[in-house]
Formats: C-alpha cells, structure tokens, sequence
C-alpha cells in the first residue's frame, strides 16, 4: 500500500486524508499539539512543524517519514496573496529541507486567484506556472511536481449562504472538496506527474442563484448563464476523463 505525507493538515487537508485513507497509508503535519492530537485520534501519525517566512531556517530538520513516502501533497500556503515574494522564498526553502530531495509525485494546492478579476474565461495558458512565484519555486526545486490551481473551497461547513456577498450576479468558481479528493485519486492511479490543471466546478452559476438554491428559496428565476471572471477545468476534464461528483455548485450542500 502507497504511503501519503499530506503538509499543512487544515480543513481540506484533513478531509482529503479522511477520502484517501481507505486507499492508502496518510501521515500529516500541522502547526500546533492540540491540532496534531486531534489528528492522531483520527488515525492519522501528525508531525507538528511550521514554515516560518520571515527567516531561513538553517538546518531545517527533515521530516522522518518522508523516505517512507511515495507522495507528498501540499496544501500550506505558497500564494504571493499570504506573503511577499522574499518570506515566499524563505517558507519554500524552509518547506523544501523538510521533504529533501523527494523524487516522488508531488501535488502543490495552489489556487485560481493567481488569475486576474477580469470578465472572461481563463484556461491555464493565461498564467502560465512561469509566472507565478511560489508555483515556479516549487517546479524549479521538484520539476515533477503537480500543480492544482483550486477554486473556493465548499462542502460541508462551507456554503456561501454562511457568507457576507456582494457582487451576487457575479459568477462563482467553486469546487466541492470531495472532487478534489477524487480528482488527486485519478492522478494518484494514473502516476501522473508534471500537470497544471484548473480545478473548479465545470458549472459556474451566480453567486446569487447558489445561494437561492441553498436557502430552499421558493419561486426560483431560471438558471441563466452567469457573468464575469470563469476558470475552467476543461483540459482538466479531457486528460484525465474526470466526471465530477459535483458538478454544479448551486447542489453543494446536498
């Protein structure tokens, strides 16, 4: 059985554990002891470790699992977003001491913010991972590495209704995170390595008529297309012959 080191165990990286468990062996990392206790009592081995970003670690200890490890899949934060692109630089190198010279396959969870907010659908060769920093850095250091360039994250707990809106005919890019668990499945089977994919619902409804659906909302308009900034996963869709589980983001919640 392929053993899976998932780094940065928060809310999808725990549920992406829970949906590949019954597959394969997972340990994790997360930041503190009451997060890697609770992990633990779930059955999953946790590492409590952090990336700082404001300096070099010299001598960063390497993870003790990791020459156990056939893949490693990364959901900490490598976003220009969450930090400038000197303690990027620092987090990253800081990351890539702790795996060492992994020769596995990677998956980094990046996300579709790296496209601008503009009114158009955008594919993967608008922004190319060239051009964008923490992307780049990761390819540079582990050239086989996946990139998947998530949507926002929903399912469970996360419905947009739970959400102050604005902008609510605006169209949504979502992915349900059970697809994303599906989705590394695929890749996982097929060894895939080396791909930038977009991973968003294919559907992308209004902000409005999601949260409509959610709220039960009786006399409901029919569903029209919906305007603004679209990400699509259709190279995502045709290479890996995916059928997402939940297609259409108005039916998260079901």
């Amino acid at each position: 059985m392929k053993r899976i080191g998932i780094i940065g165990c928060g809310w999808l990286g725990s549920r992406i554990a829970v949906d590949l468990a019954g597959k394969y062996k997972i340990c994790t990392t997360t930041t503190t002891q009451e997060k890697a206790d609770k992990l633990n009592a779930k059955g999953l081995p946790t590492t409590v470790v952090a990336f700082p970003d404001y300096q070099l670690t010299e001598g960063h200890p390497q993870w003790n699992e990791i020459k156990t490890l056939d893949i490693v899949i990364i959901t900490i934060p490598v976003s220009e977003k969450s930090c400038c692109v000197s303690s990027l630089y620092n987090r990253i190198q800081n990351l890539s001491s702790f795996i060492g010279n992994f020769k596995g396959q990677i998956f980094l969870m990046s996300s579709t913010c790296v496209y601008p907010d503009l009114a158009k659908e955008f594919t993967e060769d608008d922004v190319p991972f060239e051009k964008v920093s923490g992307e780049r850095m990761i390819r540079n250091r582990y050239p086989q590495a996946n990139v998947l360039r998530l949507g926002g994250l929903m399912g469970d707990n996360r419905l947009l209704k739970n959400y102050t809106i604005d902008n609510l005919e605006a169209a949504v890019n979502h992915i349900h995170y059970k697809d994303i668990g599906g989705i590394l499945l695929k890749m996982i089977e097929n060894g895939t390595e080396r791909c930038l994919y977009n991973v968003t619902a294919p559907l992308h409804p209004s902000k409005s008529q999601v949260i409509s659906e959610q709220n039960n909302t009786e006399n409901r308009e029919e569903v029209t297309d919906a305007k603004g900034k679209k990400v699509l996963s259709s190279k995502l869709i045709s290479e890996l012959e995916y059928v997402f589980q939940y297609p259409d983001p108005r039916y998260f919640h079901l």
